[in-house]
């Protein structure tokens, strides 16, 4: 499996602390550093099930200088929010951790960490 964090995130550390207690085999990626393409977000934005906009912090200071909270969030949008991603990887949602069987799921929680250890 392979987590994909940013160190300054406590949630992040908290995630990778779980999954030492827990013994489990996994890769970092600091994805700030080792920035996703577009292929790798479409393919973890498949595993999990979610859509761009699913995964984006809307909050952050580019989100609000892109103007993101007014783009549209349909299908003809998914390409234009999955480019803002990778050319901005402070708006992926994070950490996001993903399984061995193929799926994925965005770990905030100790629940969700234990729920992609479980698959």
């Amino acid at each position: 499996m392979e987590i994909w964090i940013n160190p300054a995130c406590s949630k992040c550390r908290s995630a990778v602390t779980l999954l030492d207690a827990e013994g489990a085999d996994y890769t970092v990626r600091r994805y700030l550093e080792d920035v996703p393409t577009e292929d790798e977000i479409r393919d973890v934005l498949g595993r999990l099930g979610l859509e761009p906009w699913d995964i984006t912090r809307t909050q952050e200071a580019v989100a609000k200088e892109l103007g993101l909270k007014e783009w549209p969030r349909d299908a003809a949008a998914r390409d234009r929010w999955v480019t803002a991603l990778a050319g901005h990887p402070k708006l992926i949602q994070r950490p996001i951790i993903t399984a061995d069987d193929g799926t994925a799921v965005v770990a905030r929680t100790d629940e969700a960490v234990r729920d992609a250890l479980s698959r």
